[in-house]
């Protein structure tokens, strides 16, 4: 019994986290109650589980972290076909992209030591395995491997927002994303 009631509330804390998320990339200065109401609860419910502001944005970073980890530990760089390592990430991230947004935009990330800690763990398999690829000659040498990951993920959140909005198909994200970061838009 007291398992499923933290599960219920972790799975309740989750989906608040999620939707104060999606809200705050677009209202940067949300109110609670603004939270409160995306998530479909009252205020007082929001403050059962956070006291203030910044307790939640301190849960947001650590759940778009946890969220992202969970993504990354099934995309493993295979030796034997490297190739694959990009669009097997982009696939996997792309609904991601509010979550993968939030850390590289949002200043709680960059002030808080256990989150930033957090953060740079997380990115050091995305780092090692550009580095890899840049080693092969996928990505040019002389770029720095930290600029590759944060344009990247810039492209990555882009695509999430354009997707949601209807602007491009969620199947057809992937392929496009994976052609635009290797090609651009040079013409063929």
């Amino acid at each position: 019994m007291k398992t499923e009631k933290l599960t219920f509330k972790q799975n309740r804390m989750n989906t608040i986290l999620d939707e104060a998320t999606k809200l705050l990339i677009d209202k940067p200065n949300a109110s609670m109650n603004d939270i409160a109401e995306a998530a479909n609860i009252g205020i007082a419910t929001l403050h059962r589980y956070v006291e203030s502001r910044e307790q939640l944005m301190i849960h947001l970073a650590m759940r778009a972290i946890e969220v992202v980890d969970e993504t990354l530990q099934h995309i493993k760089l295979d030796e034997s076909r490297v190739e694959q390592y990009i669009p097997d990430l982009i696939e996997a991230l792309i609904p991601l992209g509010d979550k993968i947004y939030f850390l590289a935009h949002d200043t709680t990330v960059h002030y808080n030591a256990e989150i930033e800690g957090a953060d740079q763990k997380l990115r050091e398999p995305v780092l090692n395995a550009i580095g890899v690829l840049q080693k092969k000659g996928f990505f040019r040498s002389d770029v720095e491997t930290t600029w590759i990951v944060e344009v990247l993920y810039s492209v990555l959140f882009l695509t999430w927002q354009q997707v949601i909005r209807g602007n491009i198909a969620q199947k057809a994200a992937p392929a496009l994303v994976v052609e635009t970061f290797y090609h651009g838009f040079i013409a063929k």
